[in-house]
């Protein structure tokens, strides 16, 4: 069963911009009825922008609206909106030599950058959450070979992109008070100012 990109952001603009029913809705993005009631209800998704499937060319409008006018008709994903090469979840494609690579910058990040949140580390390095997750649980089946390097002299990300994860990490603990480490020691800080 194929499912459009963003589910429940398609779910959000097919409900904000359709007559198509919840069951219709609910089988296009892969989602249950009720949860797509929930939606409309605006009890789930607040906050979540609707994610245009016509645009994104996940559907016609012209399936659209013969679904709207057809209650038993089933809206159909697109075979051309199936990921090429750009594989799966929005991640850039990396040669197989960096995805070797790419343990090592997780493990580095959760070393160095404890408070950098798995969502940055996945737009960072182009991973996924069970990579990182299998990586911080040591379930990884490289975990043996897997050593902290830093995913900038990998040439996975640029070091600018990097310091904006970190500050935007650090920024976020400091609003919720949690205490901000200091720098990895490879830093040069003046004494004063790691105090």
């Amino acid at each position: 069963m194929t499912l459009p990109l963003m589910p429940k952001a398609t779910a959000v603009w097919l409900i904000e911009k359709t007559a198509l029913t919840f069951e219709q809705i609910a089988d296009f993005c892969g989602m249950h009825p009720l949860e797509i009631q929930a939606i409309a209800d605006g009890e789930v998704a607040q906050g979540i922008v609707g994610y245009d499937p016509v645009a994104n060319k996940q559907t016609t409008a012209e399936d659209i609206k013969r679904c709207e006018a057809d209650p038993s008709a089933r809206l159909k994903v697109l075979e051309t909106a199936l990921p090429g090469p750009k594989r799966g979840k929005g991640s850039r494609y990396t040669p197989v030599a960096k995805r070797i690579d790419r343990p090592d910058a997780i493990a580095f990040m959760l070393r160095n950058y404890p408070l950098v949140q798995d969502a940055q580390i996945v737009k960072l390095l182009g991973t996924t959450k069970e990579t990182i997750q299998k990586v911080r649980e040591r379930s990884h089946w490289n975990s043996a070979n897997i050593k902290p390097r830093d995913p900038v002299i990998l040439g996975l990300c640029k070091q600018s992109d990097l310091n904006d994860a970190v500050s935007a990490a650090n920024a976020r603990a400091e609003r919720e008070g949690h205490p901000v480490p200091p720098p990895p020691p490879h830093h040069h800080h003046s004494e004063d100012e790691a105090a």
